[in-house]
Order: structure tokens, then sequence, then C-alpha cells
């Protein structure tokens, strides 16, 4: 029977390696649908801001209290995973606590620590839940989250719970040791046989471990991928100033063109298309912010534009940007290539109401805490809007001339530049 078991284990363990595998190749292959961006410069800045904006969650200490509480659950989770080690060569060798003879009296110190990390974990997914369901605080009530979205953040935190509270009874039904926390729920386990107690810790044992392989499979359909893509996305964040804007080379190049016809190259291409209109005339980078999106709602927080009733929401903005990706990496899995599905990601999905109401103020950039643009592709979106459906209030087109024909964005000729200078 536990030569069964143990192929079974096995097994289990080779299919949910494969299948998660195999999503996350699905993952990089849709982020790479973008443009390519070489991102190789000043890698020493680049591995800081990995140790202190993902390792370290800088942005999140904002607020003290809830960074806490994130960072149990993120670095409980992931230490008391460290267990999982032991599983797997429990599970392929048919074996019982099988580090426990090489670690000593450090087995039953390092068994405490998990136990400890898993209570807190425990506690603080609680309050996350009580937070958003309960409390209701606004950016986790707002309507971006309707379906599946909430739905989504809530059963990550309540399958935490049980993965936690499964950890804490299989110590506590092994009577071969003693631990701190799992020491309390043994009273509430006396009245059992050792049958019956065996039958509880293998069931648990189970249970646990068939729920950190469904948990590790969900990820990649979940928010919670920021849990893998969160460093990748830090170590490629831009480290100029915050808010720059770049300029699109071809349009510099048809500028000096215009002005300096010698410099045209002999083979010169007009550029196909300005700005995005689908994800994939985004970058890269731009992809994998959306796959990295947490949904924690600070860039909307933080809007001016959402703040005032507009439409605007740069946290939705990332998540159309996620679901339009998905749905034309579906279609190559489909197709094997991408057919025109007659739908792109401006106006499919993120509206041009919403692109006005930006005012490009970097507001959302700066309180993302795994460094995420939402203004970098409303930009790229606008500008499709403008130069490529002449897209523009009346107003802005009033604007464009001014600029074309005086160099400012007012009704001046350049030669009365020094007097309105003056006056104003």
């Amino acid at each position: 029977m536990a030569f069964i078991a143990e192929i079974l284990f096995t097994v289990l363990t080779s299919i949910a390696l494969f299948l998660f595998a195999k999503n996350l190749f699905k993952i990089r292959r849709n982020i790479l649908i973008g443009k390519e961006l070489s991102i190789k410069d000043n890698p020493t800045a680049r591995w800081s801001n990995v140790f202190i904006l993902a390792f370290g969650q800088k942005k999140m200490f904002r607020n003290p209290l809830v960074a806490l509480l994130h960072l149990v659950v993120y670095v409980g989770f992931i230490i008391i995973n460290i267990e999982l080690l032991e599983i797997i060569v429990d599970g392929i060798t048919g074996s019982h606590r099988a580090f426990a003879p090489f670690l000593g009296n450090y087995y039953t110190l390092l068994i405490n620590a998990f136990e400890t990390l898993a209570l807190l974990v425990l506690i603080a997914c609680i309050i996350f839940l009580i937070r958003r369901n309960i409390i209701k605080l606004k950016r986790f009530a707002s309507n971006d989250l309707n379906g599946w979205p909430r739905s989504d953040a809530n059963y990550i935190l309540i399958v935490e719970i049980l993965l936690m509270g499964l950890f804490l009874l299989m110590n506590a039904a092994d009577n071969s040791v003693e631990f701190v926390i799992s020491g309390f729920i043994k009273p509430l386990l006396s009245g059992f046989s050792a049958t019956t107690l065996g039958t509880i810790e293998h069931t648990a044992w189970w249970l646990h471990i068939i729920g950190i392989f469904a948990f590790m499979n969900y990820l990649p359909y979940s928010k919670h991928l920021h849990i893998l893509l969160a460093f990748p996305n830090a170590y490629y964040a831009p480290l100029e100033s915050k808010g720059k804007m770049h300029n699109m080379v071809a349009i510099q190049n048809e500028v000096l063109y215009a002005m300096q016809p010698e410099m045209i190259p002999t083979e010169a291409a007009s550029p196909e298309k300005f700005g995005a209109r689908d994800v994939m005339d985004l970058s890269w980078k731009n992809l994998m912010d959306a796959y990295s999106c947490t949904e924690c709602g600070r860039c909307s927080a933080a809007c001016p534009a959402n703040l005032t009733g507009k439409l605007l929401s740069p946290r939705k903005i990332m998540m159309d940007t996620r679901d339009r990706l998905e749905a034309v990496g579906k279609n190559i899995d489909q197709n094997k290539s991408f057919v025109d599905d007659g739908k792109s990601l401006l106006h499919d999905y993120i509206t041009v109401e919403e692109l006005r109401a930006c005012t490009t103020c970097n507001a959302c950039v700066e309180e993302c805490p795994v460094s995420i643009s939402p203004l970098d592709i409303i930009i790229e979106l606008r500008r499709s809007l403008i130069m490529e459906e002449s897209n523009a209030p009346a107003e802005w087109n009033g604007m464009f001339s001014n600029i074309e024909n005086n160099f400012a964005p007012w009704k001046f000729s350049p030669d009365d530049r020094d007097a309105w200078i003056t006056k104003a």
C-alpha cells in the first residue's frame, strides 16, 4: 500500500510541475508578443531595486501596519514552503520527517519557527479578508473589481488560511513530535486513538501538499502571479526620472528629414504605425507590467482623475491590458498564429474617455509597489488615437495647430514672442 502511495505522489508531483511549467511558458510567450525593448543598463541599480522594492517591499511601508501584515504573509508563506522539500522527499521515498535525523534539535527549532509564521500568516489573512469584505475599504469596493477579480483575492486568502491550518493540524496529530503552536491543538485530539490520529495526520499531509500544488497551478490565472513577476518587474523598472516621456524616434526623424533632406537614408521607410492600438504594439515590458499587477488599487486611489469621479482607473488599464493579452494568447493557441478577431485593446477594452481623463501626473507610477507604469500604456494608446485616428478634442487640435505653426501652444506669431513673454 505504501508503494502505491509513493507512486501516486510521484505522479501527482510530476503532473503539477509539468502543468505549472507549461503555463509559465505560455505567459512568457504572451509577454514576448510585445515589441522588442533593450534594457541592459546599470545592473547594480537594477539589482538594488529587486532587493529594496521586491524583497524589501519599500513602497508598502508607507502604511507600516498593512506592510507588516503583507510581509508576514509573503515571508511566512515562502519560508514555510521550504518544508515542501521534506514533504516531497517523504512522499517519494515513503519516509516520515526525513530531515529530522540529520538536523537533530535544530529540526524542532526550525518547525517551531515555521509554526509561528504559519499562525501569523493565518491571522494576517483573516485581517485581510475582513478589510476586503466587512470593512470594505474604498479601493477594494471599486466597480473595476466586480466579478472574478474580487473573488480571486478572496479565494487566495481562504486557501492560504486552509494550508496553514492543515500544516498545524498535521503536526498536532503526530505524536512522535512536540511543537509549540500545534501543541495547543493537541488537547483537542486527545480523545482519538493512535490509528485515528495517524489517519488525521496523513489526511492533513495529503490535503496540504495537494493544496500547495493547486495553489501553484492557480497562480498563472490569478493576480497573485505577482509573487513571481514582482522580481523581474522591479529589475526592469525604468531608472530615469519618473514621469519622463520618451519621444517617438520616427517623429523625430520626420522632423529631421524635413529640415535636413540630405539626412534621409537611401532606404528610408515610413513607420508602419504610431503609438499602440493593440497589445502587440506595446513593449514586452508593458505586457510584463500587466501580468505583474497586484490589483491592490493604490494607483487608482492616488489618481486625481479617478478621485474626481472620472472614468479613468489605472488599475483597470492594467487589468484590461492583461485580459486582452490573454485573449490574444488563446487566439494563438487555437490558430497557431494570431488571427484578427476584430477587436483591439484601444476602444474594445480601454475607451477614449478613460484615456483623455489622464493628466499624466505620474501618481499611479509613484504609488505602485511593484514598479508598474499604467502611464506608459496610456501614452501609447493616446498617441495612436491622435496620430493614427486624428481623434482629439477641438481644444487639443487648436493647440496642435499652434505648436506646428507658432512653436508654442498659444496663437502668437513667433516673431512676437519677446512681446508676449514680456507681458506674461
